[in-house]
């Protein structure tokens, strides 16, 4: 009983949300269980695993190298699947299980009545039914049949291998795996990138600041002259297409928070043509901009079969190459940004059972589910469905929705999707027309998709289903709350939620921005194209990183030197703050309102100095530090107290750093005095680094990997890296995000990844964290398609 109360007490320390770290007496306990050579959880982790084992598909054979990349053979494409699926569930089980239950609204039956709310938001999206309606749609295909070995797989190594050590610390065992548990992994994915709040946001904005400030702060579309298809015409800025239905509580917005990703998701990456390079094949760049954590996000493989020969990096629990390169081309992506969720209103009656839809009333399909709380009091919570698809019905403080009782959600993933049967075609591709053929079908997320094959082709597509929406019969933009009673904001027909969907209303796959064999192209997340033929997007990344890219890359090619691997490399290790230029004026206004510093009696470096800065984040200088904590207090200093004033709620996003740096001087904002505004947050932040005792960007800007529990011995070791969240380099301290994987991919066998961490999510591999350094340096390691010598695993059998 005493242990049983320990571990739930250890269980809502290490999972639950808001709380950190565990008691000193729990920490010894489990360490206990560490203690090498003696501890049962060392016991555990290094039990004994044959390196021959049966496979019902057939001979395949995994060989590890020097970074614990299995490098998977088979003559036989579900043997090969099999031995990757084994991979996987060896190596990172426990991370995959955390997905499923994430993603199916199942923590708290480990975790307890922390995770309640999060359960609570997963079941009423029902993400799972939507997972099981895209396995219902690929299961008896050949990608389908490709899955199930790898989920045989997987199995096979929860049986085989020992028990990852964070079940015999929390003391729950893992649950068998199966295709749907893959599909969710898709769906997490997607929702990671493409489920956002932006549209509630933007609403309650405008309802507590009114609308020409809300659209001052909040533009859609930036003034910039960066976009990825760079045509020169310049954008427009269309405003949102009518009020309003509805103004979402306060409170609904910051407990939806919790539920999105953290700011600085996004991406980088280029391709470059032969024209450009000493060899005269082209060069993919990608480094995708995630959460950073332990393990990585991202698992590396090699994967040999007469189909195809893909060595990347995959999702645990997806089987396919995700990002990376086969015989014939290299591919990356990044986030397209593009607007695929759409929220309504709606009139209810009937005591909240039925709305109004259109001239007719309709019931919502309601059913009553109950949430698993270990340790704790079970939850019964409503689940709820409307012609649209998912509906939020209120959240746990019991206080409701306030102005919308009942908040529909259409999200292109809540459908049966073929993602997973595009990527595995792009494995399978044989050059430019195959990978354009895979990414046809490829549904969610939307993304910027760059790719080169070895016949010199180069491309770039923007990948997935973007609705168009309707209200009586005119397209709309997806920028405002519709009145889901009205039917405005209609997708079109082909969209059916939790169940099968077609192209049928969704931007055609020609009608979407991409170009065919271009010099070089750039994407950082900013905007697509001056003129899209469709609405696209509700907002796009700040130009920063886009326009440095840009940037090296013209004047590179002026200059008439090679874009060579080395030089991409460099590239993708930018750390020049595109913010500094934007900023460097209000920065003079600063020390001409008297905030150079000389005279105080603080050791931090000063306003002055900031002015000499080449706007390089090296971690060992000062002027990067007082840059980045400047910034914050500045951006406090322009909209912390009046959004308080206004009502919005603690935490409330910010304007974006281009939307601050743009404004003019003597915007209302900054109260009539933007070098006054600047030189108080001056004064802030330089006080606030001598309090710290930091003297260097590196003092503040480190990695903090964290592992799920956020236990010291399981996160990896802090260290200090260069990159802002302005730099192409890109790393968000705070948020804990950044350059999840870094490629560069050629055609001459030299191409070079590095992943932040290591391939192993088992804490006694040598590769848990074997890696770390060499992304931390700027490093990269060899990703070539060679076997290593030697079987590390064979897998026998006849084959089926």
């Amino acid at each position: 009983m005493v242990e049983e109360t320990t571990r739930r007490a250890v269980l809502s320390a290490v999972l639950g949300a808001g709380v950190g770290g565990m008691a000193l007496t729990e920490a010894r306990s489990y360490l206990r269980r560490f203690a090498p050579g003696s501890g049962s959880v060392w016991g555990a982790a290094t039990g004994s695993v044959p390196d021959e084992l049966s496979s019902p598909y057939g001979p395949a054979t995994v060989r590890y190298d020097d970074y614990g990349v299995p490098h998977v053979e088979s003559d036989d494409e579900r043997a090969a699947y099999y031995a990757v699926g084994y991979c996987h569930g060896a190596d990172r089980f426990f991370q995959m299980d955390l997905y499923r239950r994430l993603m199916a609204g199942r923590l708290s039956a480990v975790v307890g009545a922390s995770t309640v709310d999060s359960d609570t938001f997963h079941r009423q999206m029902d993400f799972e039914a939507a997972a099981e309606a895209t396995w219902e749609r690929a299961e008896g295909t050949e990608t389908g049949d490709a899955v199930e070995a790898y989920v045989d797989g997987v199995e096979a190594a929860r049986v085989a291998e020992p028990t990852p050590v964070e079940y015999g610390l929390l003391e729950f065992d893992p649950e068998p795996w199966t295709p749907t548990a893959t599909m969710l992994v898709e769906k997490q994915i997607s929702w990671s990138l493409t489920g956002s709040f932006r549209t509630l946001r933007r609403a309650l904005a405008r309802d507590r600041l009114g609308e020409g400030a809300a659209e001052t702060l909040y533009p859609r579309i930036l003034d910039h002259d960066t976009p990825i298809v760079r045509n020169g015409g310049g954008a427009s800025t269309p405003s949102m297409d009518g009020p309003d239905a509805t103004a979402p509580a306060p409170g609904l917005v910051s407990w939806l928070d919790a539920f999105e990703s953290e700011p600085g998701i996004g991406s980088n990456s280029w391709v470059v043509s032969g024209e450009h390079t000493a060899s005269g094949d082209p060069i993919v760049a990608n480094d995708p901009h995630l959460q950073l954590s332990v393990p990585p996000v991202w698992y590396e493989q090699h994967v040999a079969t007469p189909a195809s020969d893909a060595r990347g990096v995959s999702f645990p629990g997806v089987p396919f190459v995700i990002i990376g390169q086969n015989a014939a081309g290299a591919w990356g992506f990044t986030n397209a940004g593009a607007d695929v969720i759409d929220f309504y209103s709606y009139e209810t009656s009937d005591g909240g059972s039925s709305y109004r839809y259109g001239e007719g009333t309709r019931e919502f399909e309601s059913s009553t589910e109950t949430v698993e709380v270990a340790g704790g009091e079970d939850r019964e919570i409503e689940v709820k469905r409307s012609v649209h698809g998912a509906v939020l019905t209120g959240y746990p403080d019991g206080d409701g929705f306030e102005s919308a009782d009942e908040l529909g959600v259409a999200w292109t993933g809540l459908s049966a999707t073929r993602t997973v049967e595009a990527v595995h075609d792009l494995n399978r591709s044989g050059g430019v027309d195959d990978a354009e053929a895979a990414i046809r079908t490829f549904d969610e997320p939307t993304q910027c998709f760059v790719y080169a094959d070895r016949d010199g082709n180069t491309y770039y597509w923007v990948t997935g289903q973007i609705p168009i929406r309707t209200t009586d019969g005119e397209p709309v933009a997806g920028t405002r709350v519709f009145d889901g009673s009205a039917r405005e904001g209609e997708w079109g027909p082909g969209y059916s939620p939790y169940g099968e969907s077609s192209w049928e209303g969704f931007v055609p796959f020609e009608e979407k921005p991409g170009v065919r064999n271009p010099d070089y192209l750039a994407t950082a997340n900013q905007r697509i194209t001056d003129d899209p033929e469709h609405y696209l997007s509700g907002g796009y990344a700040p130009p920063f990183r886009g326009t440095r890219i840009y940037d090296r890359l013209d004047a590179r090619a002026e200059s008439g030197e090679p874009m060579d691997a080395a030089f991409n490399r460099d590239l993708q290790l930018d750390t020049v703050d595109g913010r500094y230029d934007l900023f460097r004026p209000i920065i003079a206004d600063a020390v001409e309102a008297g905030a150079d510093g000389s005279g105080e009696d603080l050791d931090a470096p000063t306003a002055a100095s900031l002015l000499e800065w080449d706007g390089e984040t090296r971690p060992g200088d000062a002027e990067p530090l007082l840059f980045d904590q400047w910034l914050r207090d500045f951006r406090e200093r322009t909209f912390g107290e009046a959004f308080e004033d206004a009502g919005l709620p603690a935490g409330f996003s910010r304007p974006n750093d281009w939307v601050l740096g743009s404004l003019p001087p003597d915007s209302e904002w900054f109260d009539g005095d933007r070098g006054a505004a600047a030189a108080d947050a001056m004064a802030k932040s330089r006080a606030r680094i001598d309090a710290e005792g930091w003297e260097r960007y590196g003092d503040w800007n480190r990695v903090r990997f964290a592992h799920p529990f956020d236990q010291p011995f399981l996160n990896y070791e802090q260290l200090p890296t260069a990159g802002s969240a302005g730099s192409v380099r890109n790393f968000h301290s705070e948020a804990s995000t950044g350059s999840s994987w870094r490629m560069v991919a050629t055609f001459d066998g030299d191409s070079r990844a590095v992943l932040p961490g290591g391939n192993s999510g088992a804490y006694f591999s040598p590769h848990y964290d074997d890696q770390l350094s060499l992304w931390a340096d700027g490093e990269y390691k060899p990703m070539t398609r060679t076997a290593p010598d030697g079987v590390d695993l064979r897998f026998t059998g006849a084959d089926r």
